[in-house]
C-alpha cells in the first residue's frame, strides 16, 4: 500500500471538498435559494446547525461525511458488496456502474422516478447525468443504512442538500479517489483508517503548532492531537500476547500458536489466569479504538479461535461481534470508521447475501455529552422509578457531561449499569414526550457506562499519548483527582484505567 499517495490525496481531498461545500452552502443560504422552496425541513435543520456551531464546523462535517462515504464505497465496490458498484465504473468505463445501468434504463429498486424523466429528458436539467447520479447516490446510501447506520445515516437533511457537485468529470473528487485507491490496496480495510489519519493530519499539524504557542488542546482538538495510525506488526503484538495468550493458557493444546508470528510463549507455567469455557465468554476492549485496527486482527484471531472450536462458519461474524469485541471512542468519524472495518470483516466471511441478511452490529460506543440539570432530574426520577433511583446512578449520570473530554479514563459510579440499562430502555411512557426524551438520554448514558464497566477479560489499545502541560484545564483539573498518580500523561491514566477495565487476573496490552 502507497502511504504516500494515500497522504496526499486525502489532504488534497479535504481541501477540495470544504471548498465545494463552502461554494454549495453559499448557494443554498441565500433567502432566495430554492433549496428553501422545496426543502423547508432540512434548511431549518441547516439554519439551527449554523447558530449552533458556526458556518466553518457545519462545513468541516458536511465534507468529512461525503469523504467517508465515497471511500466506503469505493472499497465496497471493489470486495463485490455493491451491486452495481456506486462510485466505480465496470471496466475501462468512465462512468459509476449504477449510472451507466440507470442510461440503460436498469434503476435500482425503489429508485426515484426523477432519474429516468432526467436522463432521457422529460426533465429538463443543465446537467442531467450530474442530476440524475446524484439522486442514484442519495439512494444507494439510503439502502445501506439498515445494515449500516453508523456509516450511512439517512441522508434526506442538509447533507444533501450541500453534496459537492462536480463528480462526474475527469478531475472530480470520485476521479481522484478511484486512483488513490487502487483495486490491490483495497483488499485491506485498513486502507480506511489510514485515508482518515491522514484526512485529519493537517488540523493535527494546527494543533501542534498552537501548543508551541501555549494553547491548549481543547475537547475538539484531542483526536486530531493524538490519533496515531498503529502499523500492523504492532497490533499483531499486543493482541496475540493478550488475546492469543487468554487463550493457550485456557487451551494449551490449541494450534493457534502456530499463525502467531509476534507471540511470546510464557516460561513457566501459569495458574492465575481467568477461565474461559467457550469463546462466546471472551471480553474484548479497546477503550481508544480509533478507526478499529486492534478490533479488526482481534476479529481474525477470534475467527480461528471459534473455528478451532467447531462452529459453524456462518454463524461465526455475528457470534464475535455479538459477544466478544467493544471499542470506546470519543471520535465519531473514527467511531463509525471502526464499526464500518468490522462490519467488512463480517462481510468478507459471509459475502454479500449473508452479510445483508446478519442483524449483529459491530458494538462500537462513540462517548457524548450528556448533561442533566437538578430540574430535569426530577424527569429522571420519574423514568428510572423510585427502586432503582439510587445514589450511584444520580452520581453516574452526572459523570458524562464532559465525555468528549474525559473519554474512556471515565470510572462510572453504577456498578451493574447492565441490568439498569435493561429495565430502563423496556418502559413504554407512550404519548409524554417529555419522559420519552429523558428516558432517551438515560438509556444513551447507561449504554456508555455499561460499556465502561469492569467487565472485560482483555484489554488493548494505542492509547492517547499527550502530556498535562498541553491539555485543556478542564480535563487536566479533573486528572488531578481521579488519576493522582498518572496525570502527568494521558497514556499512563490510560494503563491505570486498563486495571480498573479488566477483570482480576484479566490481560492488558
Amino acid at each position: 500500500m502507497e502511504t504516500n499517495a494515500l497522504k496526499k490525496f486525502a489532504q488534497a481531498a479535504r481541501n477540495l471538498l470544504i471548498d465545494q461545500v463552502t461554494a454549495k452552502l453559499a448557494v443554498v443560504i441565500d433567502p432566495a435559494s430554492s433549496a428553501r422552496r422545496e426543502n423547508p425541513a432540512a434548511m431549518k435543520k441547516l439554519d439551527a446547525a449554523i447558530a449552533q456551531t458556526g458556518k466553518a464546523q457545519v462545513i468541516e462535517q458536511v465534507a468529512y461525511t461525503w469523504f467517508n462515504r465515497f471511500t466506503a464505497l469505493r472499497f465496497m465496490d471493489v470486495n463485490g458488496y455493491t451491486n452495481p458498484r456506486v462510485v466505480s465504473p465496470e471496466g475501462d468505463a468512465t462512468r459509476p456502474e449504477i449510472l451507466a445501468e440507470a442510461m440503460a434504463g436498469n434503476l435500482p429498486e425503489g429508485a426515484p422516478a426523477t432519474i429516468a424523466a432526467l436522463l432521457d429528458g422529460r426533465s429538463p436539467s443543465r446537467d442531467p447525468q450530474g442530476e440524475a447520479y446524484r439522486l442514484l447516490l442519495v439512494h444507494a446510501c439510503n439502502a445501506w443504512h439498515k445494515p449500516m447506520p453508523f456509516m450511512f445515516e439517512k441522508v434526506g437533511d442538509y447533507t444533501e442538500l450541500l453534496m459537492p457537485e462536480d463528480l462526474l468529470s475527469l478531475t472530480s473528487i470520485l476521479a481522484r479517489l478511484r486512483d488513490a485507491m487502487p483495486e490491490d490496496d483495497c483488499k485491506d480495510v485498513e486502507i480506511i483508517g489510514w485515508l482518515y489519519q491522514f484526512y485529519i493530519s493537517e488540523k493535527k499539524d494546527q494543533v501542534f503548532v498552537g501548543l508551541k504557542k501555549n494553547q491548549k488542546i481543547t475537547a475538539e482538538n484531542i483526536p486530531a492531537a493524538t490519533q496515531l495510525f498503529t502499523p500492523h506488526w504492532i497490533v499483531r503484538y499486543l493482541v496475540e500476547n493478550s488475546l492469543g495468550r487468554l487463550w493457550l493458557l485456557n487451551r494449551p493444546g490449541s494450534k493457534l500458536a502456530e499463525r502467531m508470528d509476534y507471540y511470546i510463549a510464557p516460561e513457566e507455567s501459569e495458574t492465575d489466569f481467568l477461565k474461559i469455557g467457550k469463546p462466546e465468554e471472551i471480553k474484548v476492549c479497546d477503550p481508544a479504538c480509533g478507526s478499529g485496527h486492534m478490533l479488526t486482527y482481534a476479529f481474525d484471531l477470534l475467527y480461528a479461535i471459534y473455528e478451532e472450536e467447531g462452529y459453524e462458519a456462518d454463524r461465526i461474524p455475528a457470534l464475535i461481534l455479538t459477544h466478544n469485541l467493544t471499542g470506546v471512542e470519543i471520535d465519531d468519524r473514527a467511531g463509525a470508521l471502526a464499526a464500518f472495518a468490522l462490519a467488512m470483516k463480517a462481510a468478507a466471511r459471509l459475502g454479500r447475501r449473508r452479510f445483508l441478511r446478519m442483524e449483529a452490529k459491530p458494538d462500537i460506543v462513540v462517548l457524548q455529552n450528556v448533561t442533566f440539570t437538578p430540574a430535569e432530574m426530577q424527569d429522571v426520577a420519574a423514568v428510572v422509578g423510585r427502586d432503582l433511583f439510587t445514589y450511584e446512578l444520580r452520581e453516574t449520570l452526572l459523570q458524562f457531561e464532559q465525555a468528549k473530554n474525559f473519554g474512556s479514563l471515565i470510572v462510572p459510579k453504577l456498578r451493574d449499569p447492565a441490568e439498569t440499562l435493561r429495565v430502563v430502555a423496556a418502559r413504554d411512557f407512550g404519548g409524554d414526550l417529555l419522559l420519552k426524551e429523558a428516558q432517551e438520554r438515560v438509556v444513551a448514558v447507561l449504554r456508555m457506562a455499561e460499556a465502561l464497566s469492569r467487565k472485560y477479560h482483555v484489554m488493548v489499545a494505542n492509547p492517547p499519548y499527550a502530556g498535562s502541560k498541553g491539555l485543556n484545564d478542564k480535563l487536566n483539573d479533573w486528572l488531578k483527582t481521579e488519576y493522582a498518580e498518572t496525570k502527568s500523561d494521558l497514556f499512563a491514566s490510560f494503563i491505570d484505567r486498563g486495571i480498573r477495565l479488566i477483570r482480576k487476573s484479566g490481560q492488558i496490552s
